[in-house]
């Protein structure tokens, strides 16, 4: 291809899995149902949490958070890829500076969900280790607060890390060997010096994903210490099942994240590194209305009068 340098770049051409051309219409087919079961769950979520009076805990106002979110991370990346299964490699272009929105945006709510994840424990640690105090401590106003905390700490990191990947020059090729534009395959393509880019990713970037999942962690050991407190096996299981479908989610995320990014860019590798990508911008954003109702009997409860209220109508 064409070598190009920073004042001529005015796109950038996602490959998309060009590799597996036989493959396309699937893959289409595939995302496609992967999209519109990722909205309807999540919007299900939102509008169950908003219409039962069941489910006004301070819990359910972080998931319908979390619920749109992913909707959001989800038409952030799938529209694009879509669109571009449809489309020759040649014709798969995104100008430059619709590649950056695409990067803000998705550093955004990718951060937003870190940190929600993390409010989510928080809230889950004052309801099994301090239930006396949870009412008062965990109200509307601090629920609202800690969502705030979390879209502004995560749109100043998209900024960041926006504005670091927009000063770099590319000079070697204009293809991006994946389907969304991200900062490490753009690094691949990059003749300009990332030592800072990747720095700022291992230390700051380490902070806004590593901090949260620590906290997660700490929660956790802590919740687990108090269920096995508890002496009867039927309340260990009825305690521990409110956080078990939290954690799965929390595993599940925070673990193909720090494979994508905590790693030297040395060792990136296309196919590895495309399936860790769509696990969580892709298929995790999917599961969760799925993870988080499947033993979750307020939510099953309020879905069935939901339901029943709209057969009737």
């Amino acid at each position: 291809m064409e070598t190009i340098n920073s004042s001529s770049v005015t796109g950038f051409i996602l490959s998309t899995f060009a590799d597996l051309h036989s493959y396309q219409l699937e893959l289409f087919v595939t995302f496609f149902i992967i999209l519109i079961v990722t909205i309807v769950g999540n919007l299900s979520i939102i509008a169950l949490t908003f219409s039962d009076s069941q489910l006004q805990a301070p819990m359910y106002f972080f998931l319908a958070n979390l619920s749109f979110v992913d909707i959001c991370l989800s038409l952030v990346t799938v529209p694009q890829m879509l669109k571009n299964l449809l489309l020759d490699l040649k014709e798969r272009v995104i100008t430059f500076g619709g590649c950056m929105a695409q990067i803000y945006f998705f550093l955004t709510f990718a951060n937003v969900e870190d940190f929600l994840l993390a409010v989510m424990a928080y809230d889950r640690y004052l309801a099994i280790c301090d239930p006396l105090h949870y009412v008062i401590v965990m109200n509307r106003r601090l629920s609202a607060q800690l969502v705030a905390i979390c879209w502004v700490l995560s749109t100043t990191n998209a900024i960041l890390h926006t504005s670091l990947t927009w000063r770099l020059s590319y000079c070697e090729s204009n293809q991006i060997n994946h389907y969304l534009c991200d900062m490490v395959p753009l690094f691949k393509l990059s003749c300009s010096d990332t030592t800072v880019n990747q720095l700022v990713i291992f230390t700051e970037g380490s902070v806004v994903v590593a901090g949260p999942f620590v906290f997660i962690t700490a929660s956790y050991v802590r919740i687990i210490f108090v269920i096995l407190k508890i002496r009867s096996a039927k309340g260990r299981r009825k305690v521990f099942s409110t956080c078990s479908s939290h954690l799965g989610v929390v595993t599940f995320y925070f673990g193909t994240i720090m494979f994508m990014y905590f790693r030297p860019s040395s060792s990136y590798s296309l196919t590895k590194d495309r399936i860790a990508s769509v696990m969580y911008t892709v298929l995790a954003p999917m599961l969760n209305p799925f993870i988080y109702t499947l033993r979750n009997k307020d939510v099953q409860q309020a879905s069935r009068k939901l339901f029943a209220k709209i057969s009737h109508t």
